[in-house]
């Protein structure tokens, strides 16, 4: 049994749980910014395939305290590298530090770096190559205030690089934070879904994967995963599970009460090109229109937006005017709809004055933010002030 860690968006820990328990995990534990849990090869490979919540699938492969540089050499130097990973194989090592007392990163990457090299010289009396571009092995250390965790990178680059974004736009929302702003949302496929600030289609992509049952590794070369290149790797059954997978992809075409707009051409064609290249296109209802003049493409259903807080609206004068036109565009057109909206900024209830239900903090990379959930309530137009 090998101990894992699957690192996450902060704030989708639980749900990252969930697709651990599935893969088969054992003793899964949340903690801040992933989960922790127990299981065999086949455990990794079914959450690096099907999760859509995961970064990064670890392997622990050693773990003491320390106090100084010396100490974490040791650490690295006494694992057997030679029966994890061929010294064929291209290295890199990655650190990261909560409250460490060792003052340099970099230097402490170099002795990492310098013990897997000298364990290797010592038992094959060769040395694996440095690659810091695209290595196949990927070593990471975790360090506290005391103790040092040496891990394999099971997933090789982070999962939510699904490879099918062509056509990008700045500052996109992360694959993996948009399928768990779906799944907080309460959207299944099937429900109507909007996404009125599509920019590069992320939202569209993770739902229109989600309508098709999509495993999200799939879409990977041979050779991409981190576990391809470790000594334990179980083809077979490697292969098995992508059948499995395959196999399990609904064959559904037409549209799917999915669809998404915005006010900028070049960011519709650009989700255009993101869909076709990902063979969802024809899943997917686009067009060119402003939030705050359309009109809902349903009934009801689930309106899901990442505002271009600071990016599209300059000056804090026009969001404070912006939030208040949302707000009525949401009630005068979007009666039944359950509104979601990921933003940095804690002005964004009080503008809008509307009702604000739950209040999710997340991470949207480094900067923290909030997915504010506003339920439009048919035939009422009365502004209310958010709490």
């Amino acid at each position: 049994m090998n101990t894992y860690f699957a690192s996450c968006p902060r704030g989708l820990e639980a749900l990252l749980a969930e697709d651990l328990s599935a893969a088969g995990g054992t003793d899964v534990k949340p903690v801040p910014g992933g989960v922790g849990c127990r299981g065999d090869w086949r455990v990794a490979y079914r959450a690096n395939l099907e999760s859509h919540i995961a970064t990064r699938v670890l392997c622990r492969v050693a773990s003491a305290d320390y106090r100084n540089e010396a100490d974490v050499y040791k650490l690295a130097y006494d694992v057997d590298w030679a029966k994890l990973f061929s010294v064929d194989r291209s290295i890199r090592v990655y650190v990261t530090a909560i409250r460490s007392p060792l003052k340099s990163i970099e230097f402490i990457t170099l002795k990492v770096k310098d013990a897997v090299c000298d364990r290797f010289r010592v038992d094959t009396e060769r040395r694996p190559s440095v690659n810091t571009k695209n290595p196949e092995v990927r070593i990471h250390l975790f360090l506290t205030d005391k103790s040092a965790t040496l891990y394999l990178d099971t997933s090789g680059e982070p999962l939510y690089m699904r490879g099918h974004k062509v056509a990008k736009v700045g500052a996109p929302l992360k694959e993996n934070l948009a399928a768990g702003i779906l799944r907080l949302s309460g959207w299944k496929p099937g429900t109507p879904l909007l996404d009125p600030m599509c920019g590069s289609g992320t939202f569209l992509l993770e739902a229109a994967q989600m309508a098709v049952d999509d495993a999200p590794g799939l879409s990977r070369d041979e050779g991409g995963f981190g576990f391809e290149h470790l000594k334990s790797f179980d083809a077979g059954l490697w292969r098995s599970l992508q059948r499995e997978a395959a196999e399990r992809r609904r064959a559904i075409s037409g549209p799917q009460n999915i669809f998404g707009s915005d006010i900028d051409a070049d960011a519709v064609a650009r989700t255009r090109q993101n869909l076709a290249h990902a063979g969802l296109d024809d899943l997917v209802t686009l067009e060119k229109a402003d939030l705050l003049t359309r009109s809902a493409p349903a009934a009801g259903g689930v309106l899901v937006a990442n505002p271009p807080y600071g990016e599209r609206l300059a000056s804090e004068e026009e969001m404070a005017a912006f939030y208040p036109r949302l707000g009525d565009a949401l009630k005068q057109r979007f009666a039944g709809w359950s509104c979601w909206f990921l933003s940095a900024d804690t002005q964004l209830p009080k503008g809008i004055r509307l009702k604000v239900g739950r209040k999710i903090p997340l991470y949207n990379g480094a900067l923290e933010c909030r997915l504010y959930n506003i339920d439009v309530i048919a035939g009422s137009h009365r502004r209310e002030r958010a709490p």
